[in-house]
């Protein structure tokens, strides 16, 4: 089974999160399919908390620059 690439976004991670989950809930899928699912669900997990993270640095930077509340754009990644 080739690797699945990454989902670029937090939306895509966060729906192919949910998707293990109601998966791996049902109980239907084998325990190696169901140790893969886990695998991938901490890897998405991982994903979605940077993602999180690094908004909510982008969030203090507009609060904090120069001590006033300013929108900057932001460089694409």
């Amino acid at each position: 089974m080739p690797k699945k690439k990454s989902p670029t976004s937090f939306e895509d991670s966060l729906a192919e999160l949910e998707q293990l989950v109601t998966q791996l809930e049902q109980g239907d899928i084998s325990l190696e399919e169901s140790l893969k699912s886990f695998e991938r669900g901490v890897n998405l997990t991982r994903t979605c908390q940077k993602a999180l993270q690094e908004a909510e640095q982008k969030v203090q930077i507009l609060l904090e620059k120069n001590g006033t509340q300013s929108l900057e754009p932001f460089a694409d990644e």
